[in-house]
């Protein structure tokens, strides 16, 4: 597995599907080794106890007494810069030499950055699978040169990978539409969970059970926290809004959500967020708000439904695929459309519950992590079959 930040640790929705995928396949005797990058970039606008958890787990080691193994799943450790832009690409450069010599069946590469190292994969004719979990080049946090290299990992991607799995149906009718290439959909997998009580939620940032609008999510502009933040300002209600999420590298775009929100004390900017305030934040929203303009398939949206929470989403595909008419959407990038969903939602309280349960059968009868395994090992069965 190369491309992932680390595993374990949930620094973005990569980080969680390659750890999920990682432990079932080693479950199934799978050998699986996992790349994870030396250094990262870590949320520098909190400081919860969990935080500092994840920051320590965060730089190339996995969580336990054992740095070398996530359970089943072998760690190799990558040396990298200190540098979110060239850290990657030191990475993916690194990881590949590595690999090269680690005599595996099948290289799965995770993300379209990693993917430019593939022509040297290819020269020595090794089996490739690659997941695209996002059109990464369109998301605005990177620059004009950044974008054209993750482009280009993308053409690779397309020109070497024998297996390329994608995470909506969005996203395979593009690259059949721009390159002709078939690829496999198989979404993302979603654990049931119970909710809990607020607790540490209260103590911490005074929040109430259902008395909050909750946004969860990497703190980047595609995401469309900003969307959010102006929107809410214009209402005239009690509910709180919580912004939740860490920086992805992207520290000038928080200083400005926090410039948006300085002025309104019902918003509050949690910082990043795991283990019981995650689980009591999903658990205890009156609804869940996605306003992104770019998506590949959101875990955020996946486990906020799964929590049994009414979602309030942009209508872009990728969104739109994971909830069908189970959830409410809104013109993406508009902010008067959300702020007038947003309206009839805190008006109507006997509608949200009624998408709280649709929601949450919804997720259970469509979405799991056994599922996605199991049509992951299909492809490997089937690239291992041909000479």
């Amino acid at each position: 597995m190369i491309g992932q930040k680390s595993i374990p640790s949930r620094q973005g929705g990569v980080e969680i599907v390659v750890g999920e995928l990682s432990k079932r396949l080693a479950e199934d005797g799978y050998t699986v080794e996992a790349y994870n990058r030396a250094f990262q970039a870590i949320d520098k606008a909190s400081d919860t106890a969990t935080d500092k958890a994840s920051e320590k787990a965060s730089n190339g080691a996995a969580v336990g007494s054992d740095p070398r193994h996530y359970g089943k799943v072998r760690i190799r450790t990558i040396p990298t810069l200190p540098n979110g832009g060239l850290n990657a690409l030191v990475y993916a450069y690194l990881a590949t030499i590595r690999a090269l010599f680690g005599h595996y069946d099948i290289y799965h590469y995770h993300a379209e950055g990693p993917c430019n190292m593939l022509w040297l994969l290819g020269l020595f004719h090794k089996k490739i699978v690659v997941t695209i979990h996002g059109l990464d080049w369109q998301r605005a946090k990177w620059g004009n040169m950044a974008s054209g290299v993750i482009l280009r990992g993308e053409k690779r991607a397309v020109k070497y990978a024998d297996k390329i799995i994608v995470l909506s149906k969005a996203m395979q009718k593009y690259f059949a539409d721009t390159y002709g290439r078939e690829t496999v959909y198989i979404p993302n997998g979603a654990d049931s969970h119970e909710r809990v009580e607020a607790d540490q939620i209260k103590g911490k940032f005074g929040l109430e059970s259902g008395k909050y609008i909750l946004f969860l999510a990497r703190l980047v502009p595609e995401k469309g926290a900003h969307y959010l933040i102006d929107a809410f300002k214009s209402l005239d209600t009690d509910m709180k809004l919580v912004i939740a999420g860490g920086s992805g590298q992207t520290d000038d775009y928080v200083e400005e959500l926090k410039r948006r929100t300085a002025d309104d004390a019902r918003i509050i900017m949690t910082g990043f967020a795991e283990g019981r305030i995650l689980e009591e934040l999903y658990s205890n929203a009156y609804i869940y708000v996605l306003p992104s303009d770019v998506e590949g398939m959101a875990l955020s949206l996946l486990e906020a439904a799964s929590f049994g929470n009414c979602c309030l989403v942009s209508d872009i595909p990728e969104n739109t695929e994971v909830l069908e008419d189970n959830c409410v959407t809104f013109a993406h990038g508009d902010i008067d459309d959300l702020a007038e969903k947003l309206r009839e939602l805190i008006a109507d309280p006997s509608r949200v519950e009624n998408l709280r349960t649709r929601s949450a059968e919804h997720i259970r009868e469509k979405f799991s992590w056994d599922e996605m395994t199991k049509q992951t090992e299909a492809i490997y069965s089937e690239i291992m079959s041909k000479k």
